[in-house]
């Protein structure tokens, strides 16, 4: 399973992706996320499904992005992207299917180039079609997305700061490293500024959240019973008649 969270805001955007990968019983860290910086702009790709079908595709855009200056719009990253996702599946999506295995590989990919009036964020599916991430909506998960998205629907629009997008994406991530057993700590982040054409990347620890993480179960349980219960008197009521 995978955590790999993209969000698009007025001011930028913010990726976060854990490290946690498992094969059967093993368990092991590698990053999800690769960031690329080119004279043309810069963007990041995450990945979420077999491992092996993303390195070879990766291995595969790598080569021909270091042979083409011409990609200066982020759409076009996404179609190079594609096409590698693609060259793969003719590979191995017969071997993968004879194995009992599913080619399966979800992308995000975000940034800006220097032909783009603004930064976007795409959401690739195993097939090589993508969808752009709008901002009715302004935030895509790829791997395990039931147990973030809540906090997500409820709190984030696009015109939340950077700041803001990265707490309540820690916060998402956070419940899905409670629930999931397969999703954990090292946590890569990207931010990027729009027209900065730069990426900031920093990994985190699980020490480096452990008093954030405590202080909002705490917090969660105060607000909890602060919760208005008149609604709760009215079955409350019932059940004291029984005892009565």
């Amino acid at each position: 399973m995978t955590f790999c969270l993209g969000m698009t805001m007025n001011e930028g955007l913010v990726a976060i992706s854990d490290n946690r990968i498992t094969s059967g019983k093993e368990v092991i860290q590698a990053r999800k996320v690769s960031t690329f910086e080119t004279d043309n702009g810069c963007f990041f790709i995450m990945t979420s499904g077999l491992r092996s079908v993303r390195d070879k595709t990766m291995t595969y855009f790598r080569e021909h992005l270091n042979g083409d200056d011409s990609v200066e719009r982020l759409f076009k990253a996404v179609n190079m992207l594609t096409s590698q996702i693609r060259k793969v599946s003719e590979e191995d999506k017969p071997s993968l299917e004879a194995s009992g295995l599913s080619f399966d590989l979800h992308c995000l990919v975000g940034g800006q180039m220097k032909g783009d009036k603004e930064h976007g964020l795409f959401l690739v599916y195993p097939e090589g079609n993508w969808v752009e991430v709008g901002k009715g909506t302004p935030y895509q998960i790829i791997g395990a997305p039931g147990y973030g998205k809540p906090i997500l629907d409820r709190t984030l629009t696009h015109k939340d700061s950077l700041a803001f997008a990265l707490k309540v994406g820690f916060l998402a991530f956070d419940s899905t490293r409670i629930s999931a057993a397969d999703v954990d700590f090292p946590l890569d982040v990207v931010l990027y500024k729009s027209g900065t054409y730069k990426l900031v990347e920093h990994l985190y620890q699980r020490d480096d959240f452990r008093e954030i993480s405590d202080w909002w179960d705490g917090r969660l349980k105060e607000l909890i019973k602060e919760l208005p219960s008149e609604w709760i008197d009215r079955v409350w009521s019932k059940l004291w008649q029984l005892e009565a």
